[in-house]
């Protein structure tokens, strides 16, 4: 093998990779949330909506799990332009990114909440709660400790593998940062030598983040990776 290394090229623009990371984790960070927040509707809305709602749920659900992200992604990012709908890549990626996770989040948060006692919502209906009180004082506490340790890694499977989808449609996250300075000198190798490292950092930085919260927020004592 006669490749010669260059490294001394990636650290000239490590800022920029920098920016790119920092992108990277803002992206999957509101797609996660924002899924989270579309999980939590959608796994009510299965368990207790009437039949038309659930099966429009069924519906979304069926629909964003069985078709790539990627596909949802150029759909919003080049098939809305040809109804003149048009909005940012950045946009598109956060988007359809948070209606992935949102999709599978609810299958997730639905055996949590099939898994509450019927117990302990019949005392929540004893002390006069209505069915949203019960949602959040009963069985949404339930479900953070239940399936903490599973929405951990999902939120590890979008910062690492959802966010990197952006870099098809010009988002200048960490992956499309990297391509896009590699075509400039050639050093292929060497950036995604580089980022490759960056993204384990990544990984490990949000697996710490959301240890310490499952232990401050919902006593979960989650596992770092």
């Amino acid at each position: 093998m006669d490749y010669n290394f260059q490294f001394n090229v990636i650290w000239r623009n490590f800022d920029t990779l920098l920016d790119g990371a920092w992108l990277t984790f803002q992206l999957g960070v509101f797609a996660f949330w924002g899924g989270a927040l579309l999980g939590l509707v959608g796994a009510a809305l299965k368990t207790y909506g009437p039949g038309p709602i659930r099966f429009l749920v069924d519906v979304y659900v069926v629909f964003m799990t069985n078709t790539p992200a990627l596909i949802q992604v150029y759909f919003l990012y080049f098939g809305l332009p040809e109804v003149g709908i048009r909005w940012s890549s950045e946009a598109c990626l956060l988007i359809g990114l948070t209606l992935n996770a949102g999709a599978y989040l609810t299958m997730i948060m639905r055996a949590g909440f099939l898994s509450v006692r019927k117990s302990e919502m019949e005392a929540g209906e004893a002390l006069g709660m209505s069915l949203v009180q019960q949602i959040r004082y009963i069985i949404v506490p339930h479900i953070a400790k239940s399936i903490y340790p599973a929405l951990a890694n999902f939120f590890i499977v979008i910062l690492v593998m959802g966010t990197s989808v952006g870099a098809l449609i010009g988002v200048d996250e960490l992956t499309g940062t990297a391509i896009n300075l590699s075509t400039v000198n050639y050093r292929w190798l060497e950036y995604f030598t580089v980022i490759a490292g960056m993204y384990v950092v990544l990984t490990f930085i949000a697996s710490i983040g959301l240890a310490l919260l499952g232990r401050w927020a919902f006593r979960v004592k989650a596992r770092i990776f």
